[in-house]
């Protein structure tokens, strides 16, 4: 069945549950469990400040493509396991979108080789920026009734991994620019003033863009934001500082969250030409991001024209901050997948060069497993790039499926950069003119980007639980307090009486699990090592809420304090999705390595999750897969093999 066929046959089947619904009118379910649970007043009424702007962000969706409807939820909490909804779309892309992506490599490949992609500062050239936009690279994302292509993002997310084979920064900031900088804000919650003002010059390239969202104090925390802006007359005038903004010089365009009258706003904002007054950059050493410009902003009395306000029909500037982190987190994870390609190409010609005792060591079983490894976490990112691509695509608001790819990618490129790739090439790794040495925190800062992934981990339990916990748990912790019990024990009579009502609902979904079977939609044809994996990941996920759900009965209000144990079962559920998804990827493959790629993958996070020592059998799986690779398998990831060894010391 194809995902249109699944969206209406679930469109018309399937049980409509809207958790913003559902919770009280008058605090958010995190609110309401902080306050019950002994949480200060202050930070109840922040965390439920994010949750509210998690709410209205829910509302922008229909229901069907909120998130107790998404494929990671239905997947734990449905009697039916939507596997076909893991399965990612082809890549389609019409034919004036490919001509613009076509065009944007050549342009990058000409001054990879000729060397000028860099100017004297060691960023990306000017140069280089303006060709990109005469070809339309930077309106991809924007409607053609702007000026731009509007790629679907399951071809530009596709695109980025191509493109970060030729330079990873380039791809970098078409994230930056059309999914986190200003052209997502503009396009999703501009008025047509601001759309026809701002997104043809942003489409062109005329106005490359940022989000101006970090402070000194508000990083994970956004509710610590202090730069204010306050209405006088026809313009809001600005103070406070930002930080760690990407793509940021003076002339800029940006998204400015900021506080108006104590609320979260956001302000498209014109930066000067040059640095005035009101309006100066800090500078700041900064390893990673090395080829672009990251600065701090200062504003002192900067003022933006009262029309440049961005208005969302729900909520705050925090419901647009929330909006485009999901595309850039698709976005860090296929440029992963391309990074982890460069890193492939370098290890086999290395490899076949490289001699021990008489052999080169492509031929030794450790250097196989690290390219099997590799070729695993590569096609586990392609897997997630398009599935999430896939549901953002169909109108799914995609929190979850994306924050699994952020998590997965980054922490695949930071295992492939230091266990594989380094410890293959050694201790030349760190010389001047490596690509390991020359990017290591390039590597390492994605695991920070667009949310650092414990934090997110915790974030996508939070979603996975809140409908669960609206409907079960707020009642009864509303019924413990309001018959002031703090210490709840079934065997005494005065708190079972109390509970009553409160606790038959959840009774019932009790029973329910342990006495009504579940069970998956049919399982697509695909090879049979691949199957039990799916069948293995379907099981696990069916017995989760089980799991989820006594851990929430044994902390009750406390869960929220137990950052282990959620950051624990979070990482487990990932896990299972990420098999889920790649194997589903892998089966859509003529490919015998994606094919091998996936069971490998498969096989090690199944293993995480169950305990188990590696086998002899996947000892031999793991190296078959990294000889195939040294022995010319490599092209089929990438055509971007290097002739010659860098330094290759005789």
């Amino acid at each position: 069945m194809s995902l249109d066929e699944m969206k209406q046959q679930q469109d018309a089947t399937q049980p409509i549950t809207t958790p913003v619904a559902s919770a009280a009118a008058d605090a958010s379910f995190a609110e309401t469990a902080l306050k019950l649970g002994g949480k200060s007043d202050e930070e109840a009424r922040r965390t439920g400040a994010i949750d509210k702007a998690d709410d209205n962000v829910e509302l922008m969706f229909q229901p069907q493509y909120q998130t107790a409807n998404s494929p990671a939820h239905r997947a734990v909490w449905d009697r039916q396991l939507p596997v076909e909804l893991f399965e990612p779309a082809d890549v389609d892309t019409p034919p004036e979108v490919q001509r613009v992506m076509d065009d944007s490599i050549e342009v990058v490949t000409r001054h990879r080789d000729a060397g000028t992609l860099l100017n004297s500062d060691h960023k990306i050239d000017d140069t280089v920026l303006r060709e990109l936009g005469d070809v339309g690279y930077w309106g991809l994302l924007v409607d053609r009734e702007y000026g731009g292509s509007g790629a679907p993002f399951r071809s530009f997310a596709a695109f980025l991994t191509r493109m970060a084979m030729i330079d990873p920064t380039i791809a970098g900031l078409a994230s930056v620019h059309g999914c986190i900088g200003a052209v997502d804000p503009v396009s999703t919650f501009g008025n047509d003033e601001q759309k026809q003002r701002y997104l043809p010059q942003l489409a062109s390239g005329d106005k490359l863009s940022a989000f101006a969202l970090t402070e000194p104090g508000a990083g994970s925390d956004l509710t610590a934001l202090k730069t204010r802006a306050e209405l006088r007359g026809d313009h809001y005038v600005v103070n406070g500082e930002k930080l760690f903004i990407t793509n940021v010089v003076p002339g800029r365009t940006i998204g400015l969250v900021c506080l108006i009258d104590g609320k979260p706003a956001v302000l498209v904002c014109d930066l000067p030409s040059t640095e005035n007054e009101h309006f100066q950059l800090t500078k700041y050493g900064l390893w990673a991001l090395k080829h672009t410009y990251n600065q701090g902003i200062v504003f002192r009395d900067f003022a933006v024209p009262a029309e440049n306000l961005l208005t969302p029909a729900q909520g705050s500037g925090l419901t647009i901050a929330y909006h485009g982190l999901n595309l850039g987190r698709v976005s860090l994870c296929a440029n992963a997948a391309g990074t982890m390609r460069l890193m492939m190409a370098s290890m086999v010609p290395w490899a076949k060069f490289r001699e021990t005792y008489g052999e080169s060591i492509d031929r030794r079983e450790l250097v196989r497993r690290r390219l099997g490894r590799m070729a695993g976490l590569i096609v586990g990112c392609d897997a997630l790039v398009g599935w999430c691509s896939t549901l953002l695509d169909a109108g799914y608001r995609g929190e979850m499926e994306c924050i699994i790819a952020k998590i997965f990618g980054s922490e695949a490129q930071k295992e492939a950069a230091i266990e594989l790739y380094m410890k293959t090439h050694g201790g030349r790794s760190f010389l001047h003119g490596h690509m390991f040495g020359d990017n290591v925190h390039e590597y390492l800062a994605p695991c920070i980007y667009e949310g650092e992934g414990e934090m997110l981990g915790m974030a996508f339990f939070k979603s996975l639980i809140k409908e669960h916990g609206t409907q079960f748990f707020e009642p009864i912790g509303r019924a413990l307090a309001e018959a002031n019990i703090r210490q709840p024990n079934p065997l005494n009579p005065a708190h079972a009486w109390a509970l009553k009502d409160a606790l038959i609902p959840y009774a019932r979904w009790m029973a329910g699990q342990y006495l009504a079977a579940k069970h998956l939609t049919a399982c697509p044809q695909m090879p049979e090592q691949l199957k039990a994996h799916v069948e293995f990941a379907c099981d696990e996920l069916q017995r989760s809420p089980l799991l989820i759900s006594g851990a929430m009965r044994k902390h009750q209000l406390k869960l929220a304090d137990r950052q282990c144990r959620i950051s624990e079962l979070s990482s487990r559920i990932q896990k299972l999705m990420i098999v889920l998804a790649t194997c589903m990827h892998a089966a859509k493959q003529e490919s015998e390595l994606i094919v091998r790629s996936a069971d490998v993958l498969s096989q090690d996070l199944i293993r995480e999750i169950t305990g188990q020592h590696p086998t002899d059998r996947y000892f031999r799986d793991v190296t078959r897969l990294g000889e195939m690779i040294a022995d010319g398998g490599v092209k089929e990831f990438t055509d971007e093999v290097p002739d010659q060894i860098l330094m290759a010391y005789e």
